[in-house]
Order: structure tokens, then sequence, then C-alpha cells
């Protein structure tokens, strides 16, 4: 008999990971583009880099022509930002074939990230929700920044958002203070005995 997984924790067959975006999941990343574009996003008072994504690239496009080209510019971030920006790493997290949401990773802080971006931000589909997928994929995305050398993240989220704040607070996050409408959040980008500790929770996530 199988036991029933603690709340909050995924029960996949086989469980999501982390990706390098590619063009072969064109059709998910379209649809799940499609569905944020249906609840509000990309509007003009969108600042969020998916916001822009949509206003840039989705917009003047139809079906998936427009993907590739937003690859490419992504893969571009890594290592020659826009002026003003700072170096970023995309990831994203799929089930199979299916996209299910995105996490961007960036290399250093300035001062509008520091205010109100932090080092990583993320988004799961619509349809992908309320399924444990923000908490782990968070949780996986963390050794990929202390790969870069961040030694803590610094992770913000809307005051009045209940569900994120939790993501953020079940990997470790401690509140540093109130900006604004934001939360800031430091995120030890490697969990205190790690190395000793191969059992804790978010080492099993991120196999």
């Amino acid at each position: 008999m199988r036991l029933p997984a603690p709340p909050g924790c995924l029960t996949f067959e086989a469980m999501p990971t982390l990706i390098a975006p590619t063009e072969r999941l064109a059709d998910s990343f379209a649809a799940a583009v499609d569905e944020f574009i249906a609840e509000g996003r990309g509007g003009p008072d969108d600042r969020s880099l998916l916001g822009q994504v949509i206003r840039d690239h989705v917009l003047p496009a139809a079906g998936t022509a427009w993907v590739a080209a937003h690859l490419a510019e992504e893969r571009r971030w890594e290592t020659a930002p826009p002026a003003n920006f700072v170096p970023m790493t995309m990831l994203w997290w799929v089930e199979g074939a299916t996209f299910l949401g995105r996490v961007s990773i960036r290399h250093r802080l300035n001062d509008w990230l520091r205010e109100v971006g932090g080092h990583i931000g993320y988004d799961i589909r619509p349809s992908a929700r309320r399924r444990g997928h923000a908490t782990a994929m968070l949780a996986a995305a963390l050794p990929r920044a202390a790969a870069l050398g961040i030694d803590k993240a610094l992770i913000t989220c809307d005051f009045d958002n209940i569900g994120s704040r939790k993501v953020i607070e079940r990997n470790g996050g401690v509140l540093e203070d109130r900006r604004g409408a934001k939360l800031r959040f430091l995120v030890p980008t490697v969990p205190a005995g790690a190395a000793e500790d191969d059992a804790s929770p978010r080492s099993r996530a991120i196999r």
C-alpha cells in the first residue's frame, strides 16, 4: 500500500526537472504563455520579465513563430545582456514534453534588483499551480545559484502574495525587510550541513 505524500510534496511517477530552454517544447511553452495572457499578464503595467516577453515577442506574432527568436535573445542574456541589465540564466521546469514553469537566476544585483527583483524570479503556468511545483523548482534552482557564487539569494514577493511567501520560506527563506509593496527574503543556496546530511529535503528535491 502506498502511503499518501506529505502536504506540499510532488507525487509524480517521473519527477519534473530543470532544463535549458529548448525549441523542442515550443508548443507547450506557447500554450503556457497563452494561459498567462488569459489571466492578464503582458499588459503595460506588467513590469516582469514575462510581461516584457509577451509584449516584445508574443503579441506581435502568432502560434509558435516567436519562440525561436525569443530563446535566441534569452541565451544572449547569459553573457551579453542589454545595457542596464545583468547577466541571467533562464531554466525551464518540465515534465516530459510539458512546460510547467521557468526560473531566472540573475548573476548579480543592480539597484533595481536589490530593491524589487532579487536574484531569482520564477513563474508556474496557471494550469500547473497548487501542486508543489514552485517549491520544488526553487529548490532545484538554488544549487545553480550557488554555482554562480551566490551564497544567499535575495528573493522578493508582493507583501500580500501568501503563496509565494510560503514557497520562499519552505526553501529556507528568512525575511529581511519590507520595502514598499515588496517583501525581501534571503535564502541560503546551500542548506546548513548539506555536505554532512545528504538526506535533507532540498537534497532530495534536486536529484
